[in-house]
């Protein structure tokens, strides 16, 4: 029997499924770039599994070549657990966005995160409601002006990575929809890790949010406001000026690079520091600061799926296979 790797193409994971989003949405690059990823990961291909809640972004299970389900407002993830601990061996990818996974299905996105279940989510955060047509959702910014907050949003935004971090997640990342390369790298990343993966994707809903993030995306500008994290490597950023990150005392502080200051100086990122990732996550951008994108956190613990598993095999060793015609037939019964 040959143990060689399945061999696929990104048009082996193409559904034959018309895709029915707006033109120009962000969720085409992304649908593209996991395609290609899936094709390079080396499994074969009925070991995926795409699962997803309600939004556009949850039209996703339809367009990939894949098992998948497509589930109900912000469920998802109870949906991903729940086949993960019973059927360890498959490749889980949960698709959610800022709505659905951050309103409605906050509370079951916590409790993934904390468990530990060893899948991965994929969050596309447009900052805005599209599928309803243009509402205020949890990521939109202070002021935010939409048809269901005509005078401007009062609400404080989720922060999603924060709220990832927060909740126990063992792996947290982010990147965006227009970096190809770096959105391949990061979500090949996502699949090496043991645990919970947690990838913030920022998507341009170009109908009801077009431009949300052009102040750091944009070809002209990203070089100047784009910081890429990696583990190991000094936080520096810039292309017409070269600018660092370093500590001042407790807060984060950024430097201009020069003669007197160089790489050296700057703080080396620690993915292991949980108190280093929450600071970066709260960089957005302003005051001088840049946008950071890349692996912010990852930790190795106990997964879920695999302590449930363990659970499993140990009460078949001390109480046997099991009956469940026994069961059913043991004690009282009632008939309803």
């Amino acid at each position: 029997m040959s143990t060689q790797p399945p061999e696929y193409a990104k048009k082996d994971f193409m559904s034959d499924q018309i895709i029915r989003w707006c033109p120009g949405c962000g969720d085409y690059s992304i649908l593209s770039q996991v395609q290609t990823v899936f094709s390079q990961l080396g499994r074969p291909k009925e070991e995926f599994v795409v699962i997803s809640g309600i939004g556009c972004s949850s039209r996703f299970p339809y367009y990939m070549n894949t098992y998948g389900f497509h589930t109900i407002h912000g469920r998802a993830p109870g949906f991903a657990t729940g086949l993960k601990v019973t059927r360890p061996e498959l490749s889980v990818w949960v698709v959610t966005g800022d709505g659905d996974g951050l309103s409605i299905g906050g509370n079951h996105l916590a409790h993934l995160l904390r468990r530990n279940v060893d899948l991965n989510v994929m969050l596309f955060n447009n900052r805005i409601y599209g599928l309803t047509k243009g509402q205020y959702s949890p990521t939109s910014e202070v002021g935010k002006k939409t048809k269901s907050t005509p005078m401007g949003s009062i609400d404080n935004p989720f922060n999603p990575l924060a709220f990832a971090i927060g909740s126990g997640a063992t792996c947290v990342m982010r990147s965006i929809d227009v970096f190809a390369q770096h959105l391949r790298d990061t979500l090949q990343a996502a699949d090496t890790h043991r645990g919970t993966s947690f990838v913030e994707i920022y998507q341009n809903c170009n109908i009801f949010n077009d431009g949300a993030f052009d102040a750091f995306t944009d070809r002209a500008v990203r070089d100047d406001r784009i910081l890429y994290l990696e583990h190991g490597k000094p936080m520096v950023w810039g292309k017409t000026a070269r600018w660092g990150l370093r500590l001042d005392g407790l807060a984060l502080q950024v430097v201009q690079l020069g003669d007197d200051l160089d790489e050296s100086h700057c703080l080396v990122h620690d993915a292991t520091n949980r108190v280093l990732a929450t600071m970066l996550a709260d960089l957005d951008g302003s005051d001088g600061f840049p946008v950071p994108v890349g692996l912010f956190y990852s930790v190795q613990r106990p997964t879920y799926d695999g302590a449930f598993g363990a659970q499993i095999r140990e009460a078949k060793v001390r109480l046997g296979e099991g009956d469940l015609h026994q069961l059913l037939h043991a004690g009282d019964t009632w008939k309803v």
